[in-house]
């Protein structure tokens, strides 16, 4: 890896096609991370299962993409219960998965609404109180967003702050963000794009994809 490179984690979602005509898998050896849909927002049991066994033998950290079921039209009128019950049932389906093929499941990114939602710190803490009930220790991917870090900090749990790629001007500004104080510790990359493995590219030109949680123990002086 050259000197100048930052290391940061690429993230990227799986398994949100029902038809299991799914794209996306062919961007795995590009990221260091992925995002498997849980089956209630998006995707579906066959579509998991695939996930899964792609990610077999690829060395990738694999995630729960988690989100609201279709039938919920108003997330912010939603109880703690009612959350907490969307979200432990999500995580449970795919840790099944994970768990018949040896693997482990390591973080959770909320998609579109509940994504969203990630910057009004009520909902946040009651979504990351959710996941702590099922992991203490998984990180939750969210926006840079200041009322989600201090939901995390307030909840004690593991956070990992999202940039988005979506195109080249994105790209532009992720740069500047390297060149400041202020870094995102994932970048997720969307892989409904046609052009999604150039923009990859591009972005491997000044950053190197490399896990969270690997990230956090070479910051931490454990190992070189």
């Amino acid at each position: 890896m050259e000197e100048n490179k930052k290391c940061v984690d690429f993230n990227i979602d799986l398994a949100q096609d029902k038809n299991n005509e799914d794209k996306s898998f062919e961007l795995i050896d590009d990221v260091s991370s992925v995002n498997i849909a849980c089956g209630l927002h998006s995707g579906n049991p066959l579509s998991m299962k695939h996930a899964v066994e792609h990610c077999k033998f690829k060395s990738k950290v694999l995630g729960a993409l988690i989100g609201f079921p279709e039938d919920v039209k108003e997330p912010l009128t939603l109880e703690q219960e009612e959350i907490e019950s969307i979200v432990l049932y999500q995580l449970g389906a795919i840790s099944a998965f994970a768990k018949a093929y040896s693997l482990n499941i390591e973080h959770v990114r909320p998609h579109g609404l509940m994504y969203e939602y990630l910057d009004n710190y009520d909902f946040a803490i009651n979504l990351l109180n959710s996941v702590k009930k099922f992991n203490k220790w998984f990180i939750v991917y969210g926006p840079l967003s200041e009322n989600f870090k201090r939901a995390a900090i307030d909840a004690k749990m593991n956070f990992a702050q999202e940039f988005i790629v979506n195109d080249e001007t994105s790209i532009e500004n992720l740069k500047k963000m390297f060149e400041g104080e202020i870094r995102p510790d994932t970048i997720h990359f969307h892989c409904t794009k046609d052009n999604t493995k150039t923009l990859i590219e591009n972005v491997r030109e000044f950053a190197e994809p490399r896990p969270v949680n690997f990230n956090n123990v070479v910051s931490s002086g454990w190992v070189d």
